[in-house]
């Protein structure tokens, strides 16, 4: 029997975070070799554990989640979802507006099925989590990235965002805070942002699932609060914010004009369908967790473990000449620039390779998160802020003398 060819809408899909350099961190793993996994955002990894709320909830609650549920999700779940929302300044939502899925992956999926054609145009931010990009290239979608600036906070260039609309344009995804570069967008960009997707009859994806990871006192803001009448869809979830990534908590909730809305509802109501129902034990512990305010906090404030890594990166970054940052406000990412141009770095994904061989550091390049440069590499600050700070001070020690084009592998 021949080999299948697989689908050609595959060509373009790339997952950096566990690709190529996480199955060779696996066999390096494998031989023997102790691997610090900086390549994805799950805090269980580095010892961090669920609050006692969420851990209470699933204990005294578990004989609830022995049946399907809800295709939208268990009634409780949604009301506690929906006033937690409804708090953040977002109208015309309720209960019957939101859908809980396995995560925001899986919800995202559903939406972008749900509503681009094939041909059509999504706007999204550059750099971003690539999930956005391979699910328009699933839908035969084309991604267009619009640029946030660096010298700007890495803010959206909104100059560069109206110049990539065209006619064929349907979306506009928003980040923020943002993944990978931890950056928190003032409400005059994100207002500006929702006037533009009002101008142009586009449809908003807002992708809030760190909104509650804030440093430095910063607030955030929904874009769907800033424009009642744009269709906008927010998504956000427990596994950063509640330290449940295994459980695949997620949400979308959709916003606007309801009349505007009504065909989207019952386009996802079949996708939804198809799947049943979302984890039935992940929901339990959703109203638990939107009470508790305090567990998040304490990690994002000084003496707590998110704020003190945090500190201890950007301390260990300054101690390294030929790397510059911009500070983050949220999350617990940072998309550090490296001089490329003295270590002769053309290649971001093959200078990634070098610094696993050589350190033991399993990091995603820039080329990762649709960033088209090979400059900039993804931190993220999850081990202890001795063992973040040591091992950024490696990072730089592997740079004294390096040259990609000449390097021994």
């Amino acid at each position: 029997m021949k080999e299948f060819k697989i689908a050609d809408r595959m060509d373009l899909v790339h997952s950096d975070i566990r690709g190529p350099l996480f199955i060779e961190a696996n066999r390096m793993a494998a031989e023997g070799a102790s691997i610090l996994r900086l390549n994805t955002g799950n805090p269980a990894t580095f010892g961090f554990g669920m609050p006692d709320s969420v851990k209470n909830a699933l204990i005294e609650n578990l004989d609830k989640a022995i049946g399907y549920c809800d295709v939208k999700g268990m009634p409780e779940a949604r009301r506690a979802i929906y006033e937690y929302h409804a708090g953040k300044g977002i109208k015309n939502i309720s209960p019957e507006s939101i859908y809980i899925g396995n995560g925001v992956s899986e919800v995202a999926y559903l939406a972008v099925t749900s509503l681009i054609n094939a041909g059509d145009e999504v706007l999204i931010p550059m750099p971003s989590y690539s999930l956005w990009t391979n699910l328009c290239h699933l839908a035969d979608a084309k991604p267009v990235h619009y640029l946030c600036d660096e010298q700007s906070n890495w803010y959206p260039d909104l100059a560069d965002l109206r110049k990539k609309i065209t006619p064929k344009t349907k979306a506009l995804l928003i980040i923020n805070p943002n993944n990978p570069t931890g950056a928190l967008y003032p409400n005059e960009i994100l207002q500006e942002m929702m006037q533009i997707a009002h101008e142009n009859n586009l449809i908003v994806f807002s992708d809030e699932i760190y909104d509650r990871l804030l440093l430095d006192d910063a607030e955030h803001t929904s874009s769907a609060a800033l424009a009642p009448d744009v269709t906008c869809i927010t998504f956000n979830g427990l596994s950063k914010s509640h330290i449940v990534c295994g459980f695949r908590a997620g949400w979308m909730i959709i916003s606007g004009k309801p009349e505007h809305s009504e065909q989207l509802i019952n386009s996802i109501q079949k996708l939804a369908a198809m799947r049943l129902c979302g984890n039935a034990t992940a929901q339990l512990v959703i109203p638990a967790a939107m009470n508790d305010f305090e567990s998040t906090r304490a990690m994002m404030v000084p003496g707590g473990r998110l704020y003190d890594q945090r500190e201890a990166t950007v301390k260990a970054l300054d101690q390294i000449p030929d790397i510059s940052y911009v500070k983050n406000k949220a999350a617990f990412y940072l998309f550090p620039k490296i001089n490329s141009k003295k270590f002769n770095i053309t290649d971001d994904r093959l200078f990634a390779l070098d610094v696993l061989h050589a350190t033991n550091i399993l990091m995603i390049p820039g080329s990762g998160f649709d960033w088209t440069e090979p400059d900039h590499f993804r931190l993220v600050m999850l081990p202890e802020a001795d063992e973040i700070y040591n091992s950024i001070l490696k990072i730089g020690k592997f740079l004294d003398g390096y040259n990609q084009a000449t390097h021994k592998r």
